[in-house]
C-alpha cells in the first residue's frame, strides 16, 4: 500500500503524541508525515517476523526495508525492533507504535479499496491461496477463462496445503475444502463435495472387491497422511427408514501421502484402495480408470463436505474478489462427477 498523508487530523495528532512519548519531546508534523510509510513497514515487519518477508510483502528490497526501520528508530529515539539470529520481534516501544497507528492504516486500506472499486470493471491484483491438488486439478483449468473475461485482473496463486493466515499474509481469497469456516471470515459456498473409495480394476481383479467396510482390514489401503493420527476410515449407510449404521475401520497399506493427487496416482498404479475427495478421482484423461468401492457406504470425516471461497471479514469486498467468486460458483455449481 502506498502511503502519503494520514487518513485524518486525529490520526496525525495521535502519532504526533506517541512520537513525543517515545522521543521525549515534540516532533515537527512534516517529519511525521514523511515517516508514515516507515511506520506501515514496521507494522508489516511485526506481522511477518522477518525483513525478507516484510520486504516481499511491500515490494521493496531487504536493504530498503532495513533502512526504513533504522530511520524510524532514529526519529523515535528508542529501539523499535529486537533482532536475533533467527527472528525479528518488536520491542515494547515498537509494539506500542504499531498498536497506536494500526487503526489508521486499516482505514486507509478500506478507503483506498473503496475508491478503486468505483471502477466499472474488476481490476487489480488478486492474491489467492488453495490446496495443491485442488488448484492443479480444478482451479487451473478454469482460471484462464476468468482472466480472458477480466483482462484488468491479475492473479497470484499460491499452491499450498498449509492453512495460511489470510490477513497477515496479504491474501485476498482462500479456496478451502473444509467442514467449517472461522466466524471471523466470510465464506461463499462453491459446491458440495464428497469422499470416494476407489481402486483400479487391476487391483480388484487381483485382490477381489470388499463387500463390507470391515473387509478393508485385509486390503492394501492408501491413506491420507495426517500427523499424530492412527489411520482409520469411517463409513455411514442409511436404510430405508433413515436410520444410519456407522463403522470405523483401522487401515494400513504400502503407501500414504498428504496429497490426494499422489494417492490417486498410487491407486491408478494398482497399489491399493484409496479414499479421495471427489474432485481428485477422475479428471481429464484418467476418467474411467478408477472404480468406486463399497458404493452402498458413504465415507465420512476424511475430507470436508463443502468447497468454500473464504476471506477475512471486511465491510467492503473488492469488485475483483466478487467477480472471481461469482465465476467459480457458476463454474463449479454442478460439483464433481467422480463416480466410476
Amino acid at each position: 500500500m502506498s502511503l502519503g498523508t494520514p487518513a485524518s487530523g486525529a490520526n496525525a495528532a495521535g502519532l504526533d503524541s506517541l512520537f513525543a512519548v517515545v522521543n521525549n519531546g515534540p516532533m515537527d508534523s512534516r517529519k511525521i508525515e514523511a515517516l508514515w510509510a516507515h511506520v506501515h513497514g514496521l507494522t508489516v515487519l511485526g506481522q511477518q517476523g522477518s525483513y525478507t518477508g516484510a520486504a516481499r510483502r511491500l515490494g521493496v528490497s531487504k536493504a530498503a526495508m532495513s533502512q526504513r526501520i533504522a530511520e524510524l528508530e532514529r526519529a523515535a529515539g528508542v529501539p523499535l525492533v529486537r533482532r536475533t539470529t533467527r527472528s525479528v520481534r518488536l520491542t515494547e516501544a515498537g509494539q506500542q507504535l504499531v498498536e497506536a497507528t494500526q487503526g489508521a492504516f486499516e482505514q486507509i486500506a478500506r478507503s483506498f479499496e473503496g475508491v478503486k472499486d468505483l471502477a466499472a470493471e474488476p481490476r487489480g491484483l488478486l492474491r489467492v491461496t488453495a490446496p495443491v491438488a485442488l488448484a492443479r486439478q480444478q482451479l487451473m483449468p478454469r482460471l484462464p477463462e476468468f482472466l480472458r473475461r477480466h483482462p484488468e485482473v491479475r492473479i497470484e496463486l499460491e499452491l499450498s496445503d498449509r492453512i495460511s493466515s489470510l490477513a497477515q499474509e496479504g491474501f485476498d481469497l482462500a479456496i478451502r475444502h473444509s467442514a467449517a469456516v472461522p466466524d471471523t471470515h466470510v465464506a461463499w459456498t462453491l459446491c458440495a463435495t464428497r469422499s470416494l473409495l476407489v481402486a483400479s480394476r487391476a487391483y480388484l481383479r487381483r485382490r477381489g472387491a470388499p463387500q463390507q467396510p470391515s473387509d478393508l482390514a485385509q486390503h492394501d489401503c492408501l491413506h491420507y497422511l495426517r500427523p499424530q493420527e492412527t489411520p482409520a476410515w469411517s463409513f455411514v449407510r442409511r436404510d430405508a427408514s433413515g436410520d444410519a449404521d456407522k463403522l470405523t475401520v483401522a487401515v494400513k497399506g504400502p503407501f500414504a501421502a498428504n496429497n490426494s493427487e499422489a494417492l490417486r496416482e498410487a491407486a491408478l498404479a494398482g497399489l491399493g484402495i484409496a479414499l479421495l475427495p471427489d474432485f481428485s478421482v477422475q479428471p481429464g484423461p484418467q476418467a474411467g480408470k478408477l472404480v468406486t468401492v463399497l458404493p452402498d457406504w458413504q465415507a465420512v470425516g476424511a475430507f470436508g463436505e463443502q468447497l468454500y471461497a473464504v476471506r477475512p471479514y471486511s465491510p467492503q469486498v473488492p469488485r475483483a474478489v466478487q467477480a472471481l467468486v461469482a465465476y467459480l460458483r457458476e463454474s463449479l455449481k454442478d460439483g464433481f462427477d467422480g463416480t466410476g
